[in-house]
C-alpha cells in the first residue's frame, strides 16, 4: 500500500474539501512540525486565532526531522535553487523520499519531480 507525505498545500486542500483530494482523506496524515506550523499560520491569516488553535490541536502526531533529512533537504534546495523552494517544502520532500512516501502536493514547483503525486 502506498502512503503519502502531506505537504501544507495538500492538508489545506483537504480542509477546503477540494474534490480532487477526496481520494486521500482516509490515508494516515504523515507530516512534520514545520508543516503544522505553516498550517496554523494559514489558519490564523485565513480565519482567526481560534481556528489556528484548532489546527494546532488536531494534528497530534508529526514526524521527526532527522539530520539525514535535513542534509538531504539542503542539498535538494541547493540543486533546485532557481525554484525558490521553502525550507519546509524541501524538508517535506526529503522526508518523503527518505521514507519511501509519495510527496502529495498541488505546488507546481514539484510537478515534474520523482516521487511526487501532484494534484491540481
Amino acid at each position: 500500500m502506498v502512503n503519502y507525505f502531506f505537504d501544507t498545500y495538500a492538508i489545506i486542500e483537504l480542509l477546503k474539501h477540494n474534490p480532487a483530494y477526496k481520494a486521500y482523506e482516509d490515508y494516515p496524515l504523515i507530516t512534520t512540525i514545520l508543516h503544522k506550523i505553516e498550517l496554523s499560520w494559514w489558519g490564523l491569516l485565513k480565519y482567526n486565532q481560534e481556528f489556528a488553535n484548532i489546527l494546532l490541536q488536531s494534528i497530534v502526531h508529526t514526524q521527526e526531522i532527522t539530520n539525514d533529512v535535513i542534509r538531504d533537504a539542503i542539498l535538494f534546495r541547493q540543486q533546485f535553487k532557481k525554484r525558490d523552494l521553502s525550507y519546509a517544502d524541501s524538508i517535506g520532500y526529503a522526508f518523503a523520499r527518505r521514507h519511501d512516501l509519495l510527496f502529495l502536493t498541488g505546488d507546481r514547483q514539484f510537478k515534474d519531480l520523482p516521487g511526487v503525486e501532484y494534484v491540481e
